[in-house]
């Protein structure tokens, strides 16, 4: 690859990290986490790769412009901001640095688990207000359920690998994969998962396939009251379900690290509904997006992201 293919616009805010490996590489790029999706469509002409985080769109708009694009890079895991299609018939290398924030995001999972069934936030607050609550604040042991995990990409292996430490069952179910049952999770059947399962934990793209699977439908299918952990894209939940299978009982508990809307400040008036019951019940555990979110998953995304650029 010539030094003419290696101009890389970067459009979103990135840990320093990634300048010294890109100049290592000996790639030519330009910074500009600021930019503007106007300043992007008039700017993204002479590059040949765009590196992105998660407030850039890439849409056929985009592509319009940018005739000499070859590769996109998207520091994390979801592809949804860009139009995979549009890319593929411009023969466009699309990747992404999943494998980089894998751990963080398997720990934070486990972790969120452990809170709820545990009431480790619910005793603290308690205890912070001078209650003593033993009994109320009894908890359930992970190694006596079965988890279900529904995607076995980077984040859901690392998940299962997390997960059998604590001696638990853990089914895996896969839409895209064959055979890839291991050591730490039995190959299931989502109707498997359904039948069996005392925890359900998302771990797949959001796509059309996917986008507010998770709703009434989904939960009444559920032969026993369930867990359910989404740290995956907020857009594969419905909030307002979740809220009725809390009342109803179907839904024992609930760990979300991603909402369907995030813009907490521009919620529907159904979304502001939800998100209230949910934000004032003691059997749900929220975190604002921070699962693969930590000091080292910030430079191993990079690691990963520069490696797969040297391929292309």
């Amino acid at each position: 690859m010539s030094q003419n293919q290696r101009s890389i616009l970067i459009a979103d805010e990135m840990h320093p990290s990634l300048f010294a490996m890109l100049d290592e590489a000996g790639f030519m790029y330009d910074y500009q986490p600021k930019i503007t999706r106007e300043g992007l469509l008039n700017q993204i002409a002479p590059f040949n790769g765009l590196i992105i985080r998660s407030k850039t769109t890439v849409d056929e708009e985009i592509f319009s412009k940018a005739p000499n694009l070859q590769f996109i890079g998207r520091a994390g895991a979801g592809l949804d901001l860009i139009d995979l299609d549009a890319a593929e018939r411009r023969n466009i290398r699309v990747f992404h640095a999943g494998a980089g924030n894998r751990d963080a995001v398997a720990e934070h999972t486990v972790g969120m688990l452990l809170g709820l069934l545990a009431n480790i936030l619910k005793a603290d607050h308690e205890v912070r207000q001078g209650i003593w609550d033993r009994e109320g604040n009894r908890g359930y042991e992970l190694g006596n359920l079965t988890v279900g995990l529904v995607g076995y990409g980077n984040n859901g292996s690392a998940t299962a690998r997390r997960l059998s430490g604590f001696g638990c069952r853990v089914l895996a179910y896969d839409k895209y994969l064959t055979n890839y049952g291991d050591a730490f999770a039995q190959e299931a059947t989502l109707e498997q998962i359904i039948a069996e399962a005392d925890v359900l934990s998302l771990h797949v793209p959001l796509t059309d396939d996917t986008r507010m699977m998770i709703n009434d439908t989904f939960i009444d299918r559920f032969a026993k009251p369930f867990y359910l952990i989404n740290i995956a894209r907020g857009e594969i939940t419905s909030l307002s379900a979740l809220v009725r299978g809390l009342e109803s009982g179907k839904v024992r508990g609930v760990c979300l690290d991603v909402l369907e809307n995030e813009k907490l400040a521009k919620l529907t008036p159904e979304q502001q509904a939800s998100f209230d019951y949910l934000r004032q019940s003691n059997r749900v555990v929220l975190t604002p997006h921070i699962a693969g979110w930590t000091h080292e998953s910030y430079v191993r995304i990079n690691e990963v992201l520069v490696k797969d650029l040297m391929n292309v």
